[in-house]
């Protein structure tokens, strides 16, 4: 039987050997704890985080709706920076619940993908 955190390094691998990110278009990485959830946008071609935002310091609500307000902070950091559109990219989690939220809230406040 494969563990959890294998399956996850297998199905990361995949998606990033399929996606990457540049300036004009960078990668929008999501990690997710147990705790809080990270989010980056980065230029894979310089190897430089060229935003980030993390649900450090913020407090209130569900997991669901704090992720949602990191989205909403990362886009809006982004879009400060002159970025309009990224690659998104899950990290092997499944397309559910904080990972969901987070996409959602940041396409809803101005960034496509």
């Amino acid at each position: 039987m494969i563990s959890k955190i294998a399956r996850r390094n297998k199905i990361k691998t995949r998606i990033r050997g399929k996606i990457s990110g540049t300036a004009a278009r960078p990668r929008m990485t999501v990690f997710r704890s147990n705790k809080a959830i990270y989010v980056q946008l980065i230029d894979d071609l310089a190897g430089k985080t060229l935003v980030a935002a993390s649900s450090k310091g913020l407090e209130g609500g569900t997991k669901v709706e704090v992720a949602a307000k990191v989205g909403q902070a990362v886009a809006q950091k982004a879009l400060e920076a002159g970025i309009t559109e990224v690659v998104f990219d899950r990290n092997g989690y499944l397309f559910h619940g904080r990972i969901k939220s987070l996409a959602d809230a940041a396409r809803t406040a101005g960034l496509k993908f």
